[in-house]
């Protein structure tokens, strides 16, 4: 099983006040769907980033790929 950390789109409404989640998914499932593990936020209005580093740490241990997005915010964030 490949899997990826990547963004989860959630919010009350997506086109005026996106909200994501950095969540642990199975590289074969959608961007919305079941998910592994969540591991953190990313709010784009106010710039707020949280993740946990422990748990990401184990599962780039693990072999999952970060997606281009979580790479440059877990950059911004310091988290790596």
């Amino acid at each position: 099983m490949a899997v990826v950390v990547r963004l989860r789109r959630i919010g009350k409404n997506p086109k005026k006040r996106p909200h994501f989640r950095i969540t642990v998914f199975d590289q074969r499932r959608g961007r919305d769907s079941r998910f592994i593990e969540e591991i953190g936020f990313y709010n784009p209005i106010t710039k707020a980033i949280k993740i946990n580093r422990d748990r990401l740490d184990f599962w780039i241990k693990k072999g999952a790929q970060l997606s281009a997005t979580v790479k440059n915010l877990t950059e911004k964030s310091k988290a790596i």
